[in-house]
């Protein structure tokens, strides 16, 4: 025995370093074959070929072919690096869009450069320090908005329906808030609204649930929708608020054994019996899912909307030469129970497409009151709403700027608006929009358009469509889209759209959260189910036999 218990950890040793060597191979050939496609290039290409720009291609190209999420970062977008990770950037504090030849101003963030210096949403940038910002990239006119802090720059622009202006610009160190909006909803229910985790994320959640708490909260909404993500250890720090010291939150695995990790709770919770709802939607990714699926394991908190994104890999940040860095996916990350919600499968690509974890490698995993919970389809709500189908018109309405657009011009007609929890669009208003509309050049189909039309290809092939031509026609000429009759029928969902956005010129972010309660399914439920205590204890306390 011990003889062939000898030849077999030879055989696995042997098996080993021939792996290793082979790989060490791949690696050197690799280096030396782009190497000497460098120098070739340099030799005898026919005309001066940028290097650099070539450099940093194939770099990107390379990275593409593993992950969306393992990045190159250039020393010329370390900035865009910082802001990722700290939510802070040197410029002027505005977000902007391209749009036709030019960039346009979407929202200057109140209390920053843009917005002391006058700039408004819809704003045409013109020019940046004199230099012509036609048919320039956005990302082109955002470094050049950027600089250092107490830098001047000069922006030309545009307003719509007023004309032309210059705005003198000191840059400032501009901090995106991780939370923009906290508040009671009611007497007794709060709500704090999180948009990333960085650095600061978990300093200002615990200080918005103690100011909070001073105001007489009984029980919590923490919204996490669309909020893609962050730092880990930010995520573990908002579930320590809930949760008991030494608690395991979140661990890690690699094929690096030293990236094998469990990451537990450090400190004393901020409160462990206050009722809890997390929001997530389809946007909740990452450190989102982390708090989400954590909580929803240890039956912390009822988690309610929609699926999440399904984002369970871990990136480390690794500085390179020269200035720049590189952002790798070094592990998958699981949740208390045991589940990675990891939804696409980047290791099995087939010509480039990647496809979500089949359903025959799906596990059932377990809460610590015996819930049932699944892997691979990030984290599934406990009570789920069902999100309204945006119409192809309202889509489009969006896509060609006409809605904002229109709150623009609504803007520049009215001085002031009721309180943003408070404002409906008139009707009158809105016959407005539609004339405001129908004026623009836009055209779409609905989705009942073409079906039909492939039904059409159908029946031609089976030697049917000659006998019921006319009765075809006639059903899609009843399908083609009416603009007008549309923009009635899906009057509820534009308005509401319409309404957000004309909010935000004049309240801006927090604004825009306050005015989405009017309509906010999600929010209503959770308000349900923190004030039904029946309903929160029996969403939490299924018994669920192992």
């Amino acid at each position: 025995m011990k003889k062939y218990l000898f030849v077999v950890i030879s055989l696995l040793c042997f098996y080993s370093t021939s792996k290793a060597q082979s790989n060490s191979f791949e690696v050197i050939k690799s280096m030396e074959l782009m190497d000497l496609i460098y120098m070739n290039l340099e030799k005898y290409y026919v005309d001066e070929p940028n290097t650099g720009e070539l450099s940093k291609t194939s770099i990107d190209a390379m990275l593409r072919a593993l992950d969306p999420y393992t990045v190159y970062y250039h020393e010329a977008n370390i900035e865009d690096f910082r802001m990722m990770n700290t939510g802070q950037y040197g410029g002027i504090g505005a977000t902007i869009r391209k749009v036709g030849e030019y960039t346009i101003i979407t929202e200057p963030y109140k209390g920053n450069p843009a917005y002391n210096a006058g700039l408004e949403a819809g704003d045409i940038i013109l020019s940046i320090d004199g230099r012509d910002m036609k048919n320039r990239s956005s990302e082109e006119v955002s470094n050049a908005l950027k600089g250092l802090k107490g830098s001047e720059v000069i922006v030309q622009y545009k307003r719509p329906d007023v004309g032309e202006g210059e705005a003198k610009i000191i840059r400032d160190e501009i901090k995106l808030p991780d939370v923009p909006y906290s508040g009671m909803i009611d007497d007794k229910v709060g709500y704090i609204a999180l948009n990333s985790f960085t650095q600061t994320a978990s300093a200002n959640v615990s200080k918005a649930f103690q100011s909070l708490k001073q105001e007489g909260m009984e029980s919590l909404v923490l919204d996490l929708r669309n909020n893609g993500g962050g730092l880990l250890m930010e995520a573990v720090k908002i579930v320590n608020m809930f949760v008991p010291k030494g608690q395991v939150v979140v661990s890690t695995k690699s094929r690096v054994k030293e990236e094998n990790r469990v990451y537990v709770t450090q400190q004393d919770p901020l409160d462990l019996e206050i009722p809890l709802v997390v929001l997530i939607n389809e946007g909740s990714a990452s450190a989102s899912e982390i708090v989400s699926g954590t909580l929803q394991d240890l039956d912390r908190a009822v988690v309610v909307g929609r699926t999440s994104f399904g984002k369970g890999l871990v990136q480390r940040t690794v500085d390179l030469k020269y200035g720049s860095k590189m952002k790798l996916t070094i592990a998958k990350y699981y949740t208390p129970s045991g589940r990675c919600v990891q939804k696409l499968d980047y290791s099995n690509k087939v010509d480039g497409q990647v496809d979500e974890v089949p359903d025959s490698l799906l596990q059932i995993f377990y809460t610590k009151n015996g819930r049932e919970v699944i892997d691979g389809r990030g984290i599934e709500p406990d009570i789920s709403v069902e999100g309204e189908n945006m119409s192809r018109l309202a889509a489009m309405l969006l896509a060609k700027n006409i809605i904002f657009d229109y709150a623009t011009h609504y803007k520049h007609k009215h001085d002031s608006i009721a309180a943003p929890e408070e404002f409906v669009l008139s009707d009158k208003a809105y016959d407005e929009f539609i004339a405001f509309a129908l004026s623009k050049e836009f055209s779409y189909n609905t989705a009942s358009e073409e079906k039909m039309k492939e039904v059409v290809e159908v029946a031609k092939m089976e030697g049917y469509f000659e006998s019921t031509e006319k009765e075809i026609e006639a059903l899609l000429a009843a399908l083609k889209p009416s603009k007008k009759e549309d923009l009635i029928r899906f009057k509820t969902q534009i308005k509401e759209m319409l309404q957000n956005e004309i909010v935000a010129r004049y309240y801006y972010q927090e604004g825009r959260v306050l005015n989405s309660f009017i309509s906010d399914k999600s929010l209503e439920k959770a308000m349900e189910v923190l004030n039904n205590e029946k309903l929160y204890n029996s969403t939490l306390h299924i018994n669920v036999k192992k």
